[in-house]
C-alpha cells in the first residue's frame, strides 16, 4: 500500500438505512494514531467499535516522527510493533551544538537489556498505515471513512451523534464516545468545550529532504548555527533516505513564502555546505510551517464523552511529547472502558482515566513550555542566559542539566493515582506504584523472553512473582507470571528477592507491590485498581 497516496473511499453503512438510530458500545472519532490505537485496543479486548473519520486518506508529510520506547511497547500489544521498528530508524544518541561546536551529547538508553530502542523515527503516515492494516484485520472494528460528526448530544445513558456523509446525514447512538479528532476537535466544539493555555510567538519550517548521505542515526540540534544564524535547527534521519530538518524562522516570517521551494533550497544548501556536503544532490519531499501551543482541556471526561490526544491536550513539538502522550492516553483508557462495558468495574473508574492523564498532560506541558522558552528566548536577557548556559555546558555537568533542546518524551509515573495501593514494605528503584513496568530479559518456565511481552495480553491484571508463584495465586482472577532468575536484570530493576510480587494493571503500570504478598492483599489491590475507591477519593488524589 502506498500510504502517501492511498484513498480508502467512502462506503455506505447499514446504519444509514436503519429505521431507528443504531446503538453501538463505543464510537471513536478520528483515525489518526491515537484514534486508531484506541479502537484497536478496545477491539482486541472484545469490544465492538466504530471508528469514524471525516477524510479517507492518511496524513500528508512526515508530521510526528519520533516514537518512544514506551509507545513501541504499546504497539507490540496492539500487534504492529515489529513492523514499526523494522521500518523505523532506531536511535538513542543526541548531540547539541552552539554555533558549529558540539557542546555535549546524551544517551537516552545507556543500559542494555531492553527489547525496544529508546526511539524510532518513522513518518506518521507509516504509523497510521500499519495501524489501519491492523484495524482492518479485526472483525469487530468498523472503519468508516468520510463519515463526519456534525452533531453531538450527550445524554445520561448514551451519546446521540449526527453523521454527515457524501450521501447525506444519519443518526448514530453510542454508549460511549471517544474523541481523538485532533487539536481542532469538532467534538470538543460541539459540546461547548475549549482548550486553554499558551500560544508561542514563533514559527518553524519543517522540510523533508530526500538525499543519500553518510550520517549517524542521531538527533542533532544546533543553537545559532553559522548556516542559520540567531536561530535553531534540528536534524533527524527518517526511513527511505528522507531527512527531517526543522528551521526556526521567527514570528515575523511569512509562512507561505517560507515554504516555497525557492526559499527552502538555499537553507538546505547552506546547511550541507557547513558540513562539507556542498555537492550532495537532494530533493524536497514535503514542507510545512507551524506555530505551536501548550494547551489542554480542563477535564478529559464529560459524562459519556472522553477526550484523548491533541483533542484533549496540545504541546510544542520539542521533546516528541504529542503523539507519544496521545498513544499513552489510548492505552490508559482502553482497559478501563472495556472493564466498565462488561460490568467488571464501575463507571467511576473512567474518572481515573481523566485524573491520571490530566496529570500526565500537565507534566508534558511543563516540560514542553520549558523547552520552548529555552529554544526561543523572548528577550535579550533570556538569550544571554541561554548562551551562557551553553558555553558552560562544554565543560560543566551542572550546566548540561539546564540546557534544554527538548526534554524527550518519557512515560508518566502515575504516583498519585487513586488506583495505587500504598507501599507497606521498603523498596528501592523506580518501580513504585504508578510507574510503567520496565522491560528486561527473563526466564519463565525455562524459556528465555522479554518481560513486557508476557504482560497485558488479556483484560486481567498480572501478578508478577519472583521465585515460585504462591499456591493461592491460582485461585485469583489474575494472570500469574513467575520469574525464576533472581540474579537477572528483572530482579535488579524491580528490587526483587525470593517472594517479592508486583501487581500490574492491564496497561502494564504497577499498582501494588509486596515483599510477602497474600491472597487477600492481592484481591484488595485489584478491587482498588478497578475503581473501588470513591469518586471523592479520586478527586482528592488528583
Amino acid at each position: 500500500m502506498d500510504f502517501q497516496h492511498v484513498h480508502f473511499g467512502y462506503a455506505r453503512s447499514a446504519d444509514q438505512d436503519a429505521a431507528e438510530p443504531a446503538r453501538r458500545p463505543v464510537v471513536v472519532v478520528g483515525a489518526g494514531p491515537v484514534g486508531l490505537a484506541a479502537a484497536i485496543d478496545l477491539a482486541q479486548r472484545g469490544v465492538p467499535v466504530v471508528l469514524l473519520d471525516n477524510e479517507d486518506r492518511l496524513s500528508v508529510g512526515s508530521r510526528a516522527i519520533c516514537f518512544a520506547k514506551r509507545t513501541l511497547e504499546i504497539f507490540d500489544r496492539l500487534g504492529c510493533g515489529d513492523r514499526m521498528v523494522d521500518k523505523g530508524v532506531s536511535w538513542k544518541l543526541g548531540r547539541v551544538f552552539l554555533r558549529d561546536e558540539q557542546v555535549y551529547s546524551f544517551d537516552l538508553l545507556p543500559e542494555g537489556g531492553h527489547e525496544r530502542p529508546a526511539f524510532i523515527n518513522l513518518q506518521q503516515y507509516y504509523v497510521e498505515g500499519y495501524l489501519v492494516e491492523r484495524a482492518q484485520a479485526l472483525a469487530n472494528l468498523e472503519l468508516r471513512w468520510r463519515h463526519k460528526v456534525v452533531g453531538v448530544d450527550a445524554r445520561a445513558d448514551h451519546v446521540a451523534l449526527t453523521i454527515e456523509t457524501p450521501e447525506g446525514r444519519y443518526a448514530l447512538h453510542a454508549d460511549w464516545l471517544v474523541a481523538c479528532d485532533g487539536s481542532r476537535s469538532t467534538v470538543r466544539q460541539l459540546i461547548g468545550q475549549e482548550s486553554q493555555g499558551r500560544v508561542f510567538r514563533d514559527r518553524f519550517l519543517i522540510a523533508d529532504v530526500k538525499m543519500r548521505i553518510e550520517h549517524p542515526a542521531e538527533r542533532w540540534f544546533w543553537f545559532d548555527p553559522p548556516f542559520h544564524p540567531n536561530q535553531s535547527v534540528l536534524l533527524h534521519m527518517q526511513p527511505d533516505n528522507v531527512w527531517r530538518i526543522d528551521f526556526q524562522l521567527g514570528w515575523d516570517a511569512d509562512p507561505e513564502q517560507a515554504k516555497k521551494p525557492e526559499n527552502i533550497v538555499p537553507r538546505v544548501k547552506a546547511m550541507l555546505a557547513n558540513s562539507s556536503l556542498r555537492d550532495v544532490p537532494f530533493e524536497l519531499e514535503w514542507a510545512s510551517v507551524y506555530t505551536f501551543s501548550c494547551t489542554r482541556m480542563e477535564r478529559f471526561r464529560h459524562g459519556r464523552v472522553l477526550f484523548a490526544g491533541d483533542a484533549a491536550h496540545l504541546v510544542s513539538p520539542f521533546g516528541a511529547r504529542g503523539a507519544n502522550s496521545g498513544i499513552q492516553d489510548a492505552d490508559n483508557l482502553g482497559w478501563k472502558l472495556a472493564a466498565v462495558l462488561r460490568g467488571a468495574a464501575p463507571e467511576a473508574l473512567l474518572d481515573s482515566y481523566a485524573s491520571e492523564r490530566e496529570a500526565a498532560a500537565d507534566e508534558n506541558i511543563l516540560n514542553s513550555t520549558r523547552s520552548t522558552d529555552f529554544i526561543t528566548p523572548k528577550s535579550e536577557v533570556s538569550r544571554l542566559f541561554r548562551d551562557a548556559v551553553l558555553d558552560l555546558a562544554r565543560e560543566h555537568a551542572f550546566a548540561r542539566r539546564i540546557v534544554n533542546s527538548g526534554r524527550l518524551s518519557t512515560p508518566a509515573t502515575l504516583a498519585d493515582s487513586p488506583l495505587n495501593t500504598p507501599d507497606v514494605d521498603v523498596f528501592e528503584g523506580a518501580m513504585r506504584p504508578g510507574a510503567p513496568a520496565a522491560d528486561a530479559p527473563v526466564r519463565i518456565d525455562g524459556r528465555e523472553g522479554w518481560l513486557l511481552r508476557q504482560i497485558g495480553r488479556s483484560d486481567r491484571f498480572t501478578l508478577l512473582c519472583f521465585g515460585a508463584a504462591p499456591s493461592w495465586a491460582a485461585a485469583l482472577d489474575v494472570d500469574v507470571l513467575a520469574v525464576s532468575d533472581l540474579d537477572g536484570l528483572a530482579a535488579q530493576r524491580y528490587d526483587a528477592r525470593e517472594g517479592t510480587a508486583y501487581l500490574l494493571r492491564p496497561d502494564q503500570h504497577v499498582c501494588a507491590r509486596w515483599r510477602a504478598p497474600g491472597a487477600e492483599l492481592v484481591r484488595a489491590a485489584i478491587a482498588r485498581a478497578r475503581g473501588a475507591a470513591s469518586r471523592a477519593e479520586m478527586e482528592m488524589s488528583a
